[in-house]
C-alpha cells in the first residue's frame, strides 16, 4: 500500500477538505472528461446529495463546484479572480473552462442540493452533467468526495481504487503491525521508509521541495491567523480570537505570571488560528483533512518553537512519519466525517501529530505506533456535529485541544518502551466500526448534536 505525503497534505481552500476542495476536484475532473469526449458540449449542470447537500451551503460548496466548472483548482486558488469569475458567472449565466466551448450554466437553477436521494458509494456525492444543444444529458458521471481530498468516480469506488499504481516501493506496508516488522528488519525508522518509499515513485530533489512548501503553507497559515481578527463569515457570528490571545501571551512572556500550563495555550493558539483561516476559506493543508487541518500545524510549531533542542531539518521526518500513520488510518478505516464522524477527521490528525512529533523528538518505532494509538483511541466516538453545516463550532476549538492531547500522547509514549496492551490497529479498527454504527445525523449532516441544540444565528 502506498499514499504518499503529497496526497495526505494537500495545498487547497476552505472550509472544508471534503466540502469544498473535493467538489471543485471534481469538476476539474469532469472538465477533462468533456475535453477527452467527441461530443459538442452546451451546458453544464449537476446535483448534490447526502451531507454534501445537508451541509453544502455551510460548507461553500455550491461555490467550490461553481469555481470548478470554471476551470479554478484549490492548489492554484486565487481569491480575488474567483470573485470575479463568481460575479461574471451570476450575471452571464455561463462559464468559460479553458479548452472548452462557452457553456450555458446557471447557478441558481442548474446545481440543485438534493436533500431527499443520497448516493449508495458515499456521504459525499454529486453528479455531473453536460448537455446539448437542445439540454439533453449527453455525459454524466458521479463522483465522490472521500475526504481529505480525494475524489473516486462510481466506477473507480467500485473497483476499490486506491494509490498503488506506480512502480513498486520497498516497504508497503499496510498496517501497524506489518510497519513495526518492516521497520525491526530493516533497522530503519519509520521516516526513512516512508522516504524511500517516495523516492521510489519520485525525484528525490522534487520531494525535498515539496516537503518545505507543505511546512512553508502551514505555517504561513498559522501567521496569518495569529495576525487577524474579525468576525467569520457564514452568519454565526464567531469572533476569531487567536489574534487576540497570541498578543496576550506574547505580552506575558518574562513577567512570571505564567502557570505551567499556559504552554497548553500555545499549543491551541496555534491549531486555533489555523482553522480560523480554514472557516474564513483561506489557503490551509489538508492534514489530513481541512475540518482538521490545524492540529498536525500547532503541534510541529510547538516542537520548532517549544521544545529544546528542536531543529528545523527534522521537519520532514515530522512530516514523513504523520503521513505513514494517516495513510495507515485512511486504508484501513476513514479520514472522512460524513463517512466515520469527527473522530476520523481530528482524531485521525491528532494520532498523525503525536507519531511526529513522537519521532522527531527521538522515539522509536514502537514509541511512535503508541504514541498515534493512544491519541486516536482517546478520540473514538466523536462525533461531527457543525452548527449550521459551519468549520466553526465545534471545529476550531477542537483541534487545539486535539493538539494538546497529540503532544500528551507523544509525551506519554516517549516515558515507556514502546509495549503496550492495545495495538495501533485494534484502535483503527474499532474507529471504522464505531463509524459504521454511528448514526447518519451524527456524520457532518447537522441534524444532531451541537448543530441542533445550540441556536444557529
Amino acid at each position: 500500500m502506498f499514499l504518499s505525503v503529497f496526497d495526505m497534505f494537500k495545498v487547497g481552500i476552505g472550509p472544508s477538505s471534503s466540502h469544498t476542495m473535493g467538489p471543485m476536484v471534481a469538476a476539474a475532473r469532469f472538465l477533462d472528461m468533456m475535453r477527452a469526449s467527441p461530443f459538442e458540449f452546451h451546458g453544464v449542470k449537476g446535483s448534490l446529495h447526502g451531507s454534501l447537500a445537508f451541509t453544502g451551503v455551510g460548507h461553500a460548496t455550491d461555490r467550490a463546484t461553481i469555481l470548478g466548472l470554471a476551470g479554478f483548482v484549490p492548489d492554484s486558488y486565487d481569491n480575488d479572480k474567483a470573485e470575479e469569475a463568481l460575479a461574471a458567472i451570476h450575471a452571464t449565466h455561463t462559464v468559460t473552462p479553458e479548452g472548452l466551448p462557452v457553456l450555458a450554466f446557471d447557478p441558481k437553477r442548474d446545481l440543485v442540493f438534493d436533500y431527499d436521494h443520497s448516493l449508495p458509494g458515499h456521504a459525499n456525492g454529486m453528479i455531473l452533467m453536460a448537455t446539448d444543444a437542445q439540454g439533453d444529458v449527453i455525459l454524466r458521471q458521479v463522483f465522490y468526495s472521500v475526504g481529505g481530498g480525494f475524489v473516486l468516480t462510481e466506477e473507480e469506488l467500485a473497483q476499490g481504487k486506491d494509490s498503488n499504481d506506480g512502480p513498486p516501493v520497498p516497504y508497503p506496508f499496510k498496517s501497524a503491525a506489518e510497519m513495526l516488522e518492516m521497520a525491526a528488519a530493516s533497522g530503519k525508522s519509520i521516516a526513512q521508509m516512508k522516504r524511500a518509499n517516495e523516492i521510489a515513485r519520485g525525484c528525490e530533489v522534487s520531494f525535498a521541495r515539496g516537503t518545505a512548501r507543505l511546512w512553508e503553507v502551514m505555517n504561513n497559515c498559522i501567521e496569518r491567523g495569529l495576525a487577524t481578527d474579525g468576525i467569520l463569515p457564514g452568519g454565526l457570528n464567531v469572533r476569531r480570537r487567536a489574534k487576540g490571545i497570541h498578543d496576550a501571551l506574547v505580552a506575558e512572556r518574562g513577567m512570571n505570571l505564567n502557570a505551567p500550563h499556559t504552554i497548553n495555550d500555545w499549543m491551541s493558539v496555534y491549531a486555533m488560528a489555523v482553522n480560523e483561516e480554514n472557516a474564513a476559506g483561506g489557503q490551509v493543508v489538508t492534514a489530513p483533512t481541512n475540518g482538521a487541518a490545524g492540529t498536525l500545524p500547532a503541534v510541529l510549531r510547538y516542537y520548532l518553537d517549544h521544545v529544546p533542542g528542536a531543529a528545523p531539518s527534522h521537519v520532514e521526518d515530522f512530516l514523513l512519519t504523520a503521513a505513514a500513520i494517516g495513510g495507515l488510518v485512511k486504508y484501513n478505516a476513514s479520514i472522512s466525517g460524513a463517512e466515520a464522524g469527527c473522530q476520523a477527521e481530528v482524531g485521525s490528525a491528532a494520532a498523525m501529530a503525536a507519531a511526529g512529533l513522537c519521532a522527531v523528538m527521538g522515539g522509536t518505532p514502537e514509541q511512535v505506533e503508541n504514541a498515534a494509538e493512544i491519541a486516536l483511541e482517546h478520540h473514538l466516538g466523536m462525533t461531527c456535529d457543525p452548527v449550521k453545516g459551519l468549520v466553526q463550532v465545534p471545529c476550531i476549538e477542537r483541534n487545539g485541544l486535539a493538539a494538546i492531547k497529540a503532544v500528551s500522547a507523544a509525551s506519554l509514549a516517549l516515558r515507556g518502551d514502546g509495549k503496550h496492551f492495545v495495538p495501533l490497529d485494534a484502535v483503527i479498527e474499532t474507529m471504522r466500526q464505531t463509524g459504521a454504527d454511528m448514526h447518519e445525523k451524527y456524520k457532518e449532516t447537522s441534524l444532531g448534536g451541537l448543530a441542533v441544540n445550540v441556536p444557529n444565528c
